[in-house]
C-alpha cells in the first residue's frame, strides 16, 4: 500500500537543494505554479507570514530549513554567534503564533544544537536535523492514511461520501498529508464515491488547493461553500468529516482552520463521524486544554476585499482563522503513533507515551 500512495502522489511544496529552501507560492495555485528561493531566516519567516507557505507540518518543516539558513549567516560572521542565532529562531518563531509544529521544529533545532560535541560541524548537524524533520513528517503521513483508511473501513465499510475542510495534502505538508492523505489511501482502496470539498473562506484553501490537489488525482470532488455544509450532511449522505489540525492541547482539544467547529457540531448533530488526523508533533502536552491556544486574528480586509478590490461595505471585519473543537465533538483522532478514539486528556496521555506504532 506505501508504494501505490507514493506512486499516485503528485504534488510538492517544499524543496530543499543547492543550500537554498524553495517554496511553492501557494497564494498564485491554481492559477499559477511559482517556486520561490530563500536563502535567509527572514525570508522564511516572512513566507510563513504572508502564507507563501501554510498548513501546520510544513510551515514546522520550513522554519526548521529557516533556522539552518540563520546558522549559515551567523556561523559566518564569527565568533560569537549563538546569541544572534537565537535572535533568528525568535524571528521564525513569531510569524504565526497558533500552529504547534512551528515550535516544535525549532526546539528540536535548538535541541540538536545543544548535542553537538567539540570539533563536529553545527552547521552540518542542523541540515540533517531539518531533513530529518521533512523525512519523517512524510512517514507520519504515509503511516497515517492507512490507519484513517482502516477506521473508515472499520466503522462503515464501502463507499464513503466524505466532507473536509481546509487543504491538509501535500501542500500542507512534508508530503501526501494529513486529512487528505486520508482521504487519497481510501480513495486507493476503493472506499471514496465522492469529497465535498469547503472553499474554506477567506483564503479559499479548499476551492483553491484541496481542490486542485483532488482533481489532479481523478478523486471525485465538488466544492461548496462552507455555509453549505450542514445541508450537505442532511442531503447528501455524508459519512465522515475528516480535517487537519494545528494543536492539539492534552484534552484532545483541537484548534484548526476557522469553520471547523461548527463542522463539528453539525456532524455531532446529524449522527456523522468526525475524524482529525494530525502528526503528533501537533500535540501540545504542555497545554491543559483549547481554552489556552492562541487564536491568530489576521487583517480584515482579508475578508472585505478579494484581489486588492473591495467588496464589502466600510465597517470593521472580525477574521480570526482558527477556532477550537471541543474534545467532546470528535471521534477519532489518528496520529502516526495510533488512533485515539473519544479523545481525553487519559487517553491522549497513553497515547504519547508510546515510543512508536503498535
Amino acid at each position: 500500500m506505501r508504494d501505490r500512495m507514493l506512486a499516485a502522489e503528485k504534488v510538492k511544496a517544499i524543496d530543499w537543494r543547492d543550500d537554498a529552501l524553495y517554496l511553492l507560492d501557494q497564494r498564485v495555485l491554481p492559477f499559477e505554479e511559482v517556486w520561490h528561493r530563500y536563502t535567509t531566516a527572514e525570508g522564511v519567516a516572512e513566507a510563513i507570514r504572508t502564507m507563501v507557505v501554510r498548513g501546520a507540518p510544513a510551515i514546522g518543516i520550513s522554519a526548521a530549513y529557516g533556522a539552518v539558513l540563520a546558522a549559515r549567516a551567523r556561523i559566518a560572521q564569527g565568533a560569537d554567534w549563538y546569541p544572534a542565532l537565537e535572535e533568528d529562531m525568535q524571528l521564525l518563531a513569531d510569524s504565526r503564533p497558533t500552529a504547534v509544529n512551528l515550535f516544535w521544529a525549532l526546539n528540536r533545532m535548538r535541541d540538536r544544537l545543544m548535542r553537538v560535541k567539540d570539533g563536529d560541524d553545527p552547521l552540518a548537524a542542523l541540515e540533517a536535523e531539518a531533513v530529518a524533520i521533512h523525512l519523517s513528517d512524510r512517514e507520519a503521513n504515509l503511516t497515517m492514511a492507512q490507519l484513517g483508511a482502516d477506521l473508515i473501513r472499520k466503522h462503515q465499510g464501502n463507499l464513503q461520501t466524505v466532507l473536509t475542510h481546509c487543504n491538509t495534502g501535500a501542500l500542507a505538508t512534508g508530503g501526501f498529508g494529513t486529512a487528505l492523505g486520508v482521504i487519497r489511501a481510501a480513495h486507493l482502496e476503493g472506499m471514496i464515491e465522492r469529497v465535498y470539498a469547503d472553499e474554506t473562506r477567506p483564503w479559499l484553501q479548499g476551492s483553491r488547493l484541496t481542490a486542485w490537489e483532488l482533481a489532479n488525482e481523478g478523486i471525485p470532488v465538488t466544492l461548496n461553500a462552507d455555509s453549505a455544509a450542514a445541508h450537505l450532511m442532511r442531503t447528501k449522505g455524508i459519512t465522515w468529516v475528516i480535517v487537519g489540525a494545528d494543536r492539539i492541547t492534552a484534552n484532545g482539544d483541537v484548534a484548526n482552520k476557522i469553520g471547523t467547529y461548527q463542522l463539528a457540531v453539525a456532524a455531532m448533530h446529524h449522527g456523522v463521524r468526525f475524524m482529525v488526523v494530525a502528526p503528533s508533533s501537533t500535540i501540545d502536552m504542555d497545554m491543559a486544554s483549547g481554552d489556552d491556544i492562541i487564536i491568530e486574528e489576521r487583517d480584515g480586509r482579508e475578508l472585505l476585499e478579494v484581489g486588492g478590490q473591495r467588496v464589502g461595505a466600510e465597517v470593521e471585519a472580525f477574521n480570526p482563522v482558527f477556532d477550537v473543537t471541543p474534545a467532546d465533538l470528535i471521534d477519532a483522532i489518528v496520529t502516526e503513533k495510533g488512533i485515539v478514539e473519544r479523545p481525553d486528556t487519559a487517553r491522549m496521555a497513553q497515547l504519547m507515551s508510546r515510543k512508536h506504532l503498535h
